[in-house]
């Protein structure tokens, strides 16, 4: 006579033991009874009570055992990601002359500096996500005078009070520019923002290449894409199994560990709403994670990290190691309790899974803490 765990229970052990990303969940599976016809006898290879043993005796495997604690457990799990850059941009001439100055590739172009030059004088790099279209001079209004008047308070060339509303391009906006223009070295200022006298983009720029056709002394005109780039804010990107998305949602504190194996707390600042199939045919949900401390990347790019994403947390506890589990024939799990005669299983309740420890919270009759469970020896 033998036993076999059904189809659906062997399906929900495999999701378990690891069916989907992050799930790295280890069962043992359980034999239920050889009969030896020509003895006449059954010998339970996980049964009621089986003799103790060292664990490389009569099992076909070997084991080792583990303590059964008592403990707050936290559930998380374990996500693959791809540590790199938040945005890409192309930087695009509006102004009439000559380039004079170009970036190198991998500069970092940050607020207030030199972007390039454009027949002698420097053309900036401001923050902002409305292109420069048009020249900005006192008495205008709208969101590109907005994103100037922010520019201009964050360089420290005015304060927030002097230039509500934010919207208006005042006198105080007109100081403030005439000042950052004489910083700037350029001759005669104005306090009028010129068209092709700034670039906005929405963070600073790291040059990942030039356009071919541009070079030093090259004629530049409106419209000319220069050059392209990328945020040099670092993000990881998850490609979330849909099965997954309950267990994330915006604005969850996450640890990412790098892949020097240091960690560094990130959040998760969005997550996708429409599942995209790539050309292996895996489908997956985009999900990005800001560095708290966007430093602790160190000029990474492309790299492999991993996700920890808390799901839960329980406290005074009885917790096992997941590879204690044992799926029953009929459903559910037991674990195996080496007493004093010897072993026998104790069918258990599971709770929460932390992933990440390989740990597992369980509840059961007769099971304290204290005991000593089965464990597949490494």
């Amino acid at each position: 006579m033998s036993s076999t765990v059904s189809d659906e229970q062997a399906a929900a052990v495999s999701r378990r033991a690891g069916g989907g990303p992050g799930r790295r969940r280890w069962v043992v599976a359980v034999v239920v009874v050889v009969v030896l016809a020509a003895a006449g006898v059954a010998v339970a290879v996980s049964g009621v009570f089986k003799p103790a043993s060292s664990g490389t005796g009569a099992n076909q495997y070997r084991t080792s055992s583990q303590l059964v604690t008592r403990r707050s457990l936290t559930s998380q799990i374990d996500l693959s990601a791809t540590l790199g850059d938040s945005g890409s941009y192309t930087i695009t001439n509006q102004g009439t002359g000559t380039i004079t100055w170009l970036p190198a590739v991998g500069h970092v172009v940050r607020r207030g500096k030199e972007a390039y030059g454009l027949s002698g004088a420097p053309v900036v790099l401001l923050y902002g996500s409305v292109p420069s279209y048009r020249t900005l001079s006192e008495g205008m209004t709208g969101p590109d005078v907005r994103e100037l008047n922010e520019n201009l308070i964050a360089l420290g060339y005015a304060t927030k009070a002097s230039l509500l509303p934010l919207r208006d391009f005042s006198a105080e906006t007109a100081y403030a520019l005439e000042k950052y223009q004489t910083a700037l070295g350029i001759p005669s200022p104005t306090g009028a923002l010129t068209l092709g006298q700034a670039v906005f983009v929405p963070t600073a720029a790291r040059i990942t290449a030039l356009e071919t056709s541009i070079a030093l002394g090259a004629a530049a005109t409106p419209g000319l894409a220069l050059m392209t780039a990328t945020s040099d804010t670092p993000v990881a990107t998850i490609n979330l199994d849909p099965s997954q998305e309950g267990e994330v949602k915006l604005g969850d504190h996450v640890g990412i560990t790098l892949p020097d194996g240091s960690s560094t707390p990130g959040v998760i600042t969005a997550v996708g709403k429409v599942a995209t199939t790539n050309s292996s045919g895996v489908t997956s949900v985009p999900v990005t994670v800001s560095l708290r401390h966007p430093q602790a990347a160190g000029g990474l790019s492309q790299a492999p990290v991993t996700i920890q994403v808390t799901t839960g947390t329980v406290h005074n506890v009885l917790v096992v190691p997941v590879n204690a589990l044992e799926a029953h024939a009929g459903g559910g799990y037991a674990v195996e309790v080496i007493g004093a005669h010897g072993h026998h299983l104790v069918p258990v309740q599971v709770g929460v899974f932390d992933d990440a420890a390989g740990l597992v919270q369980v509840s059961g009759a007769g099971l304290v803490a204290g005991q000593r469970v089965v464990v597949p020896a490494l």
